[in-house]
């Protein structure tokens, strides 16, 4: 009798870096479809022979560590600055106004208090300006 005795030969693939591979793609996926944005609605737009560009700037509404108030870098008082701003409203002739509100983060808060009051008075949109955080 012949015992004699066969090797079997087992093919093993390894495949643990191709979970590892899998894993960073999925992970960039996920990362670039969150900076995706969703709301954007895909048009062919008419041409135009003109070229030119309108951009509405924001007013800048500025105050200093000393408590001066800027409205687009030109100096104007407390008291004026609420004239100042609706006119420069009714002179753009804005629909929907923007102020950009650049104040020193050695004030106080009340004076930022008093500055959105104005803007919610003359119904404007107020965005606080910030200063990036370095890393």
């Amino acid at each position: 009798m012949n015992l004699s005795r066969r090797r079997h030969s087992s093919s093993h693939v390894e495949t643990s870096s191709m979970n590892d591979i899998m894993f960073f793609l999925m992970l960039f996926f996920l990362i670039v479809s969150t900076m995706v944005n969703p709301n954007v609605i895909k048009l062919l737009l008419p041409n135009a022979k003109s070229t030119k560009q309108v951009m509405k700037q924001p007013i800048t509404v500025s105050i200093n560590a000393a408590g001066e108030y800027f409205v687009n870098k030109k100096p104007v008082t407390s008291t004026t600055l609420e004239p100042e701003l609706k006119a420069l409203i009714q002179q753009e002739n804005l629909d929907l106004p923007t102020v950009v509100l650049r104040v020193d983060n050695s004030l106080n808060v009340q004076k930022l208090v008093d500055v959105l009051e104005i803007g919610n008075r003359l119904k404007i949109r107020m965005v606080m300006a910030t200063q990036a955080q370095q890393g």
